[in-house]
């Protein structure tokens, strides 16, 4: 036997030499596409190609330069809300002092939200109470919107304002399913507020609210016109939190603040934090649920809701190790302030990996081909999906980071950034795809 071990050590090593010759090849191909590319050539592009079970970078594009990564920085907030949060979330506060109740928020996202686990036990116990309800929004200590977002964008669906006690997810669900019939608003509540301007013009239904208030106005298409929805932001104050809860839970619920009152024992009610939460995070890429994690976060770790102390804190401790420092500013990516690195990306994805098994993570991110932002993407052949990743998108920036699945089984993580293009989405898309078509093919 030992007269042939020198012939297998040479065949071992005449294999391994040919595998690293063929791996030079393809890395010597993507790197042309990467720095080639007639479309990257024109705008800001970084990239980063990351074996986590060699625990090596397989290619780089200016992975340690700072991009605007939009809701790319949610994957950060999903990392620190499941080492922050765990497997459940404090819905909120209370504390009772003779016939009276005082409940305060936690930046639970989920209390009455329409499209998220109703709280029953949290609700009745409110409801079914027979002390006299009171609510304190005594800490909260941040601003409605965050840093760097667009002040003008208060009226639309996909920026609801940040408060300590969510309700129906910030936002009215307005409808009218029947062409003739009169519009509908979830919460009832907003219904009284609904009111005609006939100087709203436009061909299609159209409800608008001033920046301040919450009066809604609709124009004739919204009444007369096809049938519509639309998602509106309610602008959040403690009155109007108040309001809604005596509405809601069909009894009176005052306002005070807490801190005028002498110590008195506090209770938490927790409930499960589910997957759908997570899912509805990523795949829809949620800017609301988004900041209210990190607030809850914070609510958490110092008993008050500020993002800045979240972000302070997950810089300290969790991401410390990251290859470059932090520029972070809020939750959900609106924020133009932000600015991460490729390889930063790269690195919290691991984090994650490390965290969560790869069947939980490929379900809770969107799938190409298959669910969330890129559903009509990066499908896989013979329907077999190979894409797991979060995009994120402002005006002349998109990214994409994730995981992907190789046709051999590798499971690589990598980090797409581009900024400042002026053509659109599409080419850059479609150059992206090539790219990541050509890894998954070839690696």
């Amino acid at each position: 036997m030992k007269q042939y071990l020198p012939l297998l050590f040479l065949f071992c090593a005449t294999l391994l030499n040919a595998q690293t010759r063929q791996e030079d090849k393809q890395l010597e191909i993507l790197y042309r596409m990467l720095h080639e590319s007639e479309v990257f050539s024109e705008i800001f592009t970084g990239f980063s190609l990351y074996d986590p079970e060699q625990e090596r970078f397989l290619m780089e594009k200016d992975a340690g330069k700072y991009f605007t990564p939009a809701s790319n920085t949610k994957i950060l907030t999903l990392y620190t809300a499941l080492k922050v949060l765990g497997d459940s979330i404090p819905a909120f506060r209370y504390a009772t002092t003779g016939d009276s109740m005082i409940i305060w928020g936690t930046a639970d996202p989920m209390f009455l939200h329409p499209d998220l686990p109703a709280d029953a036990t949290g609700f009745s116990l409110l409801q079914d109470t027979s002390c006299q309800l009171f609510f304190s929004a005594h800490n909260y200590k941040d601003e409605r919107f965050g840093p760097g977002w667009a002040w003008d964008d208060y009226s639309y669906g996909f920026q609801p304002e940040k408060s300590s006690f969510p309700l129906y997810g910030n936002q009215v669900y307005f409808y009218r399913t029947e062409t003739g019939e009169g519009i509908q608003a979830y919460p009832g509540y907003f219904e009284r507020q609904l009111a005609y301007n006939p100087n709203i013009g436009g061909n299609w239904p159209s409800i608008l609210r001033a920046e301040s208030g919450n009066t809604f106005e609709f124009n004739d298409p919204a009444l007369s016109g096809f049938p519509f929805e639309q998602f509106r932001p309610f602008n959040v104050t403690p009155q109007l939190i108040t309001q809604l809860l005596t509405d809601t839970l069909n009894k009176p619920v005052g306002e005070l603040d807490l801190t005028h009152l002498p110590p008195m024992p506090v209770k938490t009610h927790h409930r499960v934090l589910p997957d759908t939460l997570y899912r509805k995070l990523m795949q829809d890429s949620d800017n609301f649920i988004a900041e209210q994690l990190l607030l809850a976060c914070s609510e958490k770790l110092f008993g008050s809701q500020s993002t800045a102390d979240a972000i302070r804190y997950a810089q300290d401790s969790l991401y410390r190790a990251l290859p470059d420092r932090l520029l972070w500013r809020d939750g959900s990516g609106l924020s133009r302030y932000n600015l991460f690195t490729p390889r930063t990306m790269v690195g919290v994805l691991d984090l994650i990996r490390q965290e969560k098994p790869a069947e939980w993570r490929h379900s809770v991110f969107a799938t190409g081909g298959v669910s969330g932002t890129i559903e009509d993407l990066y499908a896989g052949a013979k329907g077999k999906p190979y894409l797991f990743a979060k995009t994120g998108t402002l005006s002349n920036k998109h990214c994409l980071s994730g995981y992907l699945i190789t046709n051999t089984g590798r499971e690589l993580i990598f980090s797409f950034m581009n900024n400042n293009y002026v053509q659109g989405t599409a080419p850059v898309k479609k150059e992206m795809q090539q790219v990541l078509e050509y890894i998954r093919d070839q690696f």
